[in-house]
């Protein structure tokens, strides 16, 4: 029987082999690969346009029917009585923030549910650049969409009202503050979701807590007696947030500053949870 044996490598063959490249985690690394898994689904692009469809149409849609209201004489809705072109063009962020703020969550939790976050914490060890870059990104282009989308509706619906009591310029007192802030606070509406997606792990249950946080607890505390609402009304997530945009305030709201500072503490206590389950349980 005989043997055979591997002929010792040439000193020439080794140096031919290529060197395995050495590779590092780096915040640029893991920003670049946060963006391209971003773009890559297709609900992002569907529900990126959706919103931008939504805060333009609708804002454009509340300045005609303010216009033809004011054209036909006849009484003024409620609603729009003491309307302004700024108003009348932020019409749609309600419902924009949902769509922003669902994304968010399916961006987050939409890895969970296909397994892909498995390979996405073993290339990132670290666990927590995962998460700061994906609300960086995310909220980024919901910044930039909904801020743009703003100004669209704005520009467009001023034309719509002008020669009525509502008509304004942007360089009318507070129109910029308004339409930037409206901007910033959908973008930290897609904080949010990015943050509920991480902290639940769950598309559902991430929906269902956002929904109830921007749209159900004001409801229930619109049920609570006067004295009890007058203090907390002001300092719930969506009513905070709507303050940072509002072009007018009374006593029973925040101002732009103190409503953003609130909000940026809900969007901070929703972040330091996802952040704390990401560290102390297994993916």
């Amino acid at each position: 029987m005989s043997t055979l044996t591997a002929a010792p490598e040439s000193p020439e063959a080794a140096q031919a082999a290529p060197a395995r490249p050495a590779y590092r985690v780096t915040g640029r690394r893991v920003l670049a690969s946060e963006w391209a898994k971003l773009w890559s689904l297709r609900s992002t692009w569907i529900t990126l346009g959706l919103s931008l469809l939504v805060l333009v149409a609708f804002g454009i849609i509340a300045a005609s029917r303010y216009k033809s209201g004011i054209d036909s004489g006849r009484p003024m809705d409620g609603n729009f009585a003491d309307a302004t072109a700024v108003s009348l063009s932020l019409f749609g962020t309600n419902f924009a923030q949902l769509a922003l703020g669902v994304l968010g969550v399916l961006v987050t939790a939409g890895e969970y549910s296909t397994g892909m976050i498995r390979s996405t914490m073993a290339a990132v060890p670290r666990r927590l650049p995962v998460l700061w870059f994906k609300a960086a990104v995310y909220g980024l282009v919901a910044l930039v969409l909904a801020t743009v989308g703003a100004f669209v509706a704005f520009l467009v619906g001023s034309q719509v009202v002008s020669g009525t009591p509502a008509a304004m310029g942007l360089g009318h007192a507070g129109v910029l503050r308004s339409l930037l802030g409206a901007g910033l606070y959908l973008g930290l509406v897609g904080v949010i979701g990015i943050a509920l997606g991480a902290l639940l792990r769950s598309v559902a249950g991430g929906i269902s807590v956002l929904v109830a946080a921007l749209m159900l607890v004001p409801g229930l505390i619109s049920l609570l007696p006067s004295s009890w609402r007058g203090n907390i009304d002001p300092y719930l997530p969506s009513h905070a947030g709507e303050s940072i945009f509002a072009l007018t305030h009374d006593s029973t709201t925040l101002s732009p500053g103190a409503g953003l500072w609130v909000f940026l503490g809900w969007t901070a206590l929703v972040l330091a949870g996802a952040a704390y389950r990401l560290l102390r349980s297994d993916v």
